[in-house]
């Protein structure tokens, strides 16, 4: 969604996701109101819309009592402005007005575990990643491929990186190490985000013995929180080039 709102920003919103996943509610103070509604925090826990994971919805609750809900979250000018979007007929905020952020968390948590199943995936199937979308219910990860692959094979291969439940740990790399260490991107196509400064490994096992790659999504703290998944389809689109789509549940019970 393009910013159709001020184009410049006097100050940045501290992201407070990137440094706790688990974070659901946080205090700020309002410090610009865009010309279509969007509304900019000095700090939130808020995920902006970005890599592939929908942006958070929830929703600003005022010194009185009162709510304004929000329907998305997206960047604004810049990748470290951060836009809350209210829903459709909500009263205005004002700058410098006081609130407290809640995102819907069974939401949130839902995506968390999704987006670290999409991780585990890229473990079973080393190939270059063409394309992903996280959803609350089911996600795509494509890949460059020609292989023929089971999906069976390969939701059991995942679910036992579940059952073991490895740790999963964020490691900060400036901008120039990521530059300086292109093989470690996993993306064929979307570059990790650069022009904050720093960028994020997602590191699973002790040590990112399973897997460390950037990342700049919400994940579960370990493994088994990711609970049963499975691949429900493989399609194959293009000659090279294979779609996987999971879902939470299992074959035989889907979710």
């Amino acid at each position: 969604m393009p910013d159709t709102g001020t184009a410049t920003h006097a100050d940045k919103t501290k992201a407070l996701f990137r440094d706790d996943f688990y974070l659901s509610t946080c205090e700020a103070h309002v410090i610009e109101v865009l010309d279509d509604g969007g509304i900019v925090l000095d700090r939130t826990c808020f995920y902006a819309t970005s890599g592939g994971q929908p942006g958070d919805i929830g929703f600003l609750e005022r010194a009185d009592g009162s709510r304004i809900e929000i329907a998305a979250t997206r960047t604004g000018a810049s990748k470290d402005v951060i836009v809350h979007v209210p829903a459709e007929g909500q009263p205005a905020l004002e700058t410098g007005e006081a609130i407290v952020a809640h995102i819907d968390w069974p939401r949130r948590y839902r995506l968390m575990r999704m987006h670290t199943a999409c991780h585990l995936l890229s473990v079973v199937c080393p190939y270059p990643i063409t394309g992903a979308a996280v959803g609350e219910d089911e996600s795509r990860v494509d890949f460059d491929m020609s292989e023929t692959i089971d999906k069976d094979d390969v939701t059991e291969k995942m679910m036992a990186l579940v059952r073991e439940n490895h740790p999963i740990t964020v490691r900060w790399i400036t901008d120039d190490e990521l530059l300086a260490n292109p093989d470690i991107v996993k993306s064929k196509n979307v570059r990790p985000p650069l022009g904050l400064g720093r960028v994020s490994l997602v590191c699973i096992g002790e040590d990112a013995a399973i897997d460390s790659q950037p990342c700049g999504g919400t994940h579960v703290s370990e493994t088994q929180e990711v609970g049963e998944v499975y691949i429900a389809k493989i399609e194959k689109k293009g000659k090279e080039n294979r779609r996987f789509r999971i879902r939470f549940g299992s074959p035989a019970a889907p979710a």
